[in-house]
């Protein structure tokens, strides 16, 4: 899969979506960032997993604590991606609304031309 597909892949998951808004405070234990969910401790890691693979987090290694961190650059693709999407979107949309108030210029001249 290409990054972009993996980065909202990993995206397309809320608890994964939660821990990264977690890691916006600061790094994070395993421990730590499974004490909102109803979830296994080993289910969390395995989430830490689809999100260092995408390139969303770093994972480091302190004695026996392996801190989770968002990297700062983590969301710059897709972001980028969407910018230039809602950019063309917003084209489109503006160039139907000039399109629609034309029509209604056009309906308005021929109601009062009867």
């Amino acid at each position: 899969m290409d990054p972009l597909s993996t980065t909202f892949a990993a995206l397309a998951d809320p608890t994964r979506r939660a821990i990264l808004a977690r890691l916006t405070e600061g790094e994070a234990t395993v421990a730590e960032l499974a004490e909102p969910f109803d979830i296994t401790t080993q289910a969390v890691s395995k989430h830490l997993r689809v999100l260092e693979e995408a390139g969303l987090i770093t994972r480091g290694r302190r004695a026996q604590w392996r801190p989770s961190r968002l990297r700062e650059d983590a969301l710059d693709d897709a972001t980028d991606w969407l910018e230039h999407h809602r950019a063309a979107f917003r084209h489109r949309f503006d160039a139907l609304d000039r399109e629609i108030a034309a029509l209604r210029r056009d309906e308005g001249n021929s109601d009062g031309n009867h």
